[in-house]
């Protein structure tokens, strides 16, 4: 007989990740020791350089020279990780009962509001 006519408890469609140890990449961020930076460069003075940057930063990486002519360098990860952008804060309004920011003595709804 077909399995419409007997009730065998709720089928959950997600049993399959919990069984198989699903990881997305969310615990890979990159630097750490999981997934360490993968650099390359042009000299050994330079791999110094971008080494004291990565201990400065707390970050693992894998510096590979390239001695090769027409070498290019590649640092792009470690540079954006670097300068990743501060998060921008701003003042909040005053209420529409509170004194105006102007100095006028008036409520900010009946002056700059």
């Amino acid at each position: 007989m077909s399995d419409k006519f007997f009730f065998k408890g709720r089928q959950d469609a997600r049993q399959k990740h919990i069984k198989y140890g699903y990881e997305g990449k969310l615990y890979n961020k990159p630097g750490s020791k999981k997934s360490p930076l993968q650099l390359i460069v042009t000299s050994e003075t330079r791999k110094a350089e971008v080494t004291k940057l990565a201990t400065e930063a707390q970050m693992y990486v894998d510096i590979t020279v390239d001695l090769s002519e027409g070498a290019v360098e590649s640092i792009a990860e470690l540079t954006t990780l670097l300068n990743k952008a501060e998060t921008v804060k701003v003042d909040k309004l005053p209420g529409r009962n509170d004194p105006c920011v102007c100095g006028s003595g008036q409520k900010y709804k009946k002056c700059c509001g």
